[in-house]
């Protein structure tokens, strides 16, 4: 994943990553609906509804195009507790 993201998303989705916010007993995941937002030329956030069971979360992330033209997803976001922001 490091190649496909930018800055501190990375960090971002290894965060999730370890506390499965997704996860659900006896139910998996399910996307119900997708969207997008062009932000700017290069820049784009989109979204997604997921379904588990009862429980429906959202999730979204920006994607930017780089000097190389590469996307990169910048920022990432799961509804519920968040990663604390490093101090400097």
């Amino acid at each position: 994943m490091l190649r496909h993201t930018a800055g501190r998303a990375y960090d971002e989705l290894a965060w999730l990553a370890e506390r499965g916010p997704l996860r659900a007993r006896g139910t998996r995941p399910v996307i119900r609906d997708i969207g997008y937002y062009v932000a700017r030329p290069g820049a784009v956030e989109a979204f997604a509804r997921i379904g588990a069971g009862d429980q429906v979360r959202a999730m979204a992330f920006r994607l930017e195009q780089g000097p190389d033209l590469r996307w990169r997803c910048t920022a990432v976001e799961l509804g519920g507790p968040r990663m604390p922001q490093a101090v400097s």
